[in-house]
């Protein structure tokens, strides 16, 4: 009984630091904002989110093999140290109008933060349940996704009613308090628990347990970051442009939009973890080839639609599959490589994402640059997803052993 209700105590820790870090997800909010208040353009306010995603998948990269050395609860200590700075940091640039301490503070000082505190709670997370990896990374994960929905009203009521600047203090102070007690609520299961090594062994044999340098020495690996970077860019590449798109290429008004993107963050939250649950029964291979054909038909479709409904729909299925991508891949990389050094693998699978989130921008705007149409880049990410079909099969047939 104890048990029990331990490792779902380590669950919500496991959110409390994923539902602060991912409260990046509603920068859009702080755009125009800080736009009007500092006289920056948009491009300069929107490189700081870019930023952020890049040293959050950087820092996972270098720092994975930190938290499996240190724990989890020390990791989310730094996390917490890292990305409060960040905030506090970020008012104190606003306050001087200078836009590369903007850069310094928020995008590399709080990305650190970000790639700290997602990857700390996920390997523990894996132990606590050996036999639902899925629903465990997903029950992380989702905290992430939902963050934006949470934070998004927050900031817009804070900086209503006390300012921009005192907004990313109250923020920091909220968010210091809520991470450090998620921190010290983090731990890994002991060995001899039923949670830890005896079920464990049951369902990963000891020879299948990998260290980092092992894991990157297979194809496998480098399969699934290419998976990882293409669901991410294209998800991403989506994402930027929804809004606008529903907007000039639909007709819908402003409000419609908008609500329209308060549903993809519900969706993004949900989809991590439904697909994440469903991956335990079905098998984190079968998943990933399950994203990728719906992705496929979903972008080519949505090339050519010019109705509101099936727009929506459309979006909104992407949206689950690409919130789905990031909370069954921590599973899926348990699965071929075991959990000894989890934290570490998963931070360099997570340098894709640090890698999508400007590729991803990047691609779109270049693209309808040159062709004036949205339609062409969403054919082109569905061409990108045949590639990443292929692969999944291959990871299917020949890649349940590392």
């Amino acid at each position: 009984m104890q048990q029990t209700k331990n490792r779902w105590l380590i669950v919500l820790a496991a959110i409390g630091i994923h539902i602060s870090i991912g409260s990046v997800y509603a920068w859009s909010v702080l755009t125009k904002p800080i736009m009007q208040a500092m006289g920056f353009s948009l491009k300069e306010v929107t490189w700081t989110f870019s930023l952020a995603i890049l040293f959050l998948g950087t820092s996972a990269g270098f720092l994975g093999t930190y938290v499996e050395k240190y724990g989890p609860r020390r990791s989310g200590l730094i996390s917490m140290c890292f990305f409060v700075s960040g905030l506090l940091g970020t008012a104190y640039a606003l306050t001087q109008h200078r836009l590369l301490l903007l850069y310094l503070f928020y995008g590399v000082i709080g990305g650190i933060g970000l790639g700290t505190g997602y990857i700390t709670p996920v390997s523990t997370l894996v132990k606590w349940f050996p036999n639902n990896r899925g629903l465990a990374t997903g029950l992380a994960i989702m905290g992430f996704g939902f963050a934006s929905l949470v934070a998004g009203p927050l900031m817009q009521i804070l900086i209503a009613k006390y300012g921009l600047v005192e907004n990313f203090v109250i923020l920091a102070c909220i968010y210091a308090v809520v991470m450090t007690a998620s921190a010290l609520s983090l731990e890994p299961p002991k060995q001899e628990t039923a949670a830890g090594k005896g079920q464990f062994k049951a369902k990963m044999p000891e020879h299948v347990q990998y260290t980092v340098k092992e894991a990157m020495h297979t194809w496998q690996f480098y399969a699934l970051w290419w998976i990882f970077f293409t669901n991410i860019t294209c998800g991403i590449g989506l994402l930027a442009v929804a809004s606008p798109m529903a907007q000039e290429v639909i007709g819908m008004s402003p409000i419609a939009a908008a609500s329209m993107v308060g549903i993809i963050g519900l969706l993004n939250g949900g989809g991590r973890i439904v697909w994440s649950t469903v991956s335990d029964y079905i098998g984190r291979a079968n998943t990933y080839l399950a994203f990728f054909v719906i992705e496929i038909v979903a972008f080519y479709l949505l090339g050519g639609v010019n109705e509101s409904f099936m727009f929506q729909l459309l979006v909104f299925i992407i949206i689950t599959c690409y919130g789905g991508g990031f909370s069954c891949m921590p599973a899926y990389l348990s699965d071929l490589f075991g959990t000894k050094q989890l934290s570490a693998i998963h931070g360099r699978i997570l340098t894709a994402w640090g890698l999508a989130g400007i590729a991803g921008p990047l691609l779109l705007s270049v693209i309808y640059e040159r062709t004036h149409s949205y339609s062409f880049t969403l054919y082109f990410f569905s061409a990108c997803f045949v590639v990443s079909l292929l692969l999944a099969v291959v990871l299917k047939l020949k890649g349940k052993t590392a």
